[in-house]
């Protein structure tokens, strides 16, 4: 696996290497060992979510604080534009985004520790959004940030057109008003 580095410290994109032939392919979707190595920290996943949404669709930017989740993500039918945001206050890099275009093409992953936002948008008639989380669901600590918030300015790839959101997305704090991290 190849590991590289985003404009945020602590985000990273987790390239599998991925053996096919004529018959298929085959890759390690995941290596504690390497990926702790890669990382230079020590993790434990406690909770997988598997999701399927439609073109057009945007979740996010979802957190939790307290309780807050690392997360590993990756697809694993059709392609999304990903999304973290730094919403750790002491971070040189806070209120910043990174994005990567994950696929089950491409195979990426992107790992988003804790303390940051994240959320995707299907670019693929559909897509199956995989994640590994470093904390369990705990809807009270729920948190979310209004993907449209102009103080982040996020470019989502919508072309023009209004994504379809939850109503909990729609009504998302304001990133100035959003309960944030040391």
């Amino acid at each position: 696996m190849q590991v590289r580095a985003t404009v945020l410290r602590d985000v990273f994109v987790v390239e599998p290497k991925v053996f096919g032939d004529a018959r298929g392919f085959f890759f390690e979707s995941f290596n504690q060992r390497q990926l702790e190595a890669a990382l230079g920290r020590k993790l434990e996943f406690v909770q997988d979510n598997h999701s399927l949404s439609r073109r057009g669709v945007l979740r996010g930017l979802h957190y939790q604080q307290p309780g807050a989740q690392g997360k590993l993500v990756r697809v694993v039918r059709g392609e999304v534009w990903d999304v973290a945001v730094d919403l750790r206050r002491s971070s040189p890099t806070f209120g910043k985004w990174a994005s990567e275009t994950l696929s089950a093409e491409n195979k990426r992953q992107l790992w988003v520790p804790e303390g940051f936002a994240h959320g995707f948008l299907v670019l693929s008639d559909e897509a199956e959004f995989l994640y590994k989380t470093t904390d369990y669901w705990q809807p009270e600590h729920e948190r979310c940030i209004r993907w449209d918030d102009p103080d982040l300015a996020i470019p989502w790839p919508v072309g023009g057109l209004t994504p379809a959101v939850s109503a909990k997305d729609a009504n998302g704090a304001s990133f100035r008003a959003a309960v944030t991290f040391e």
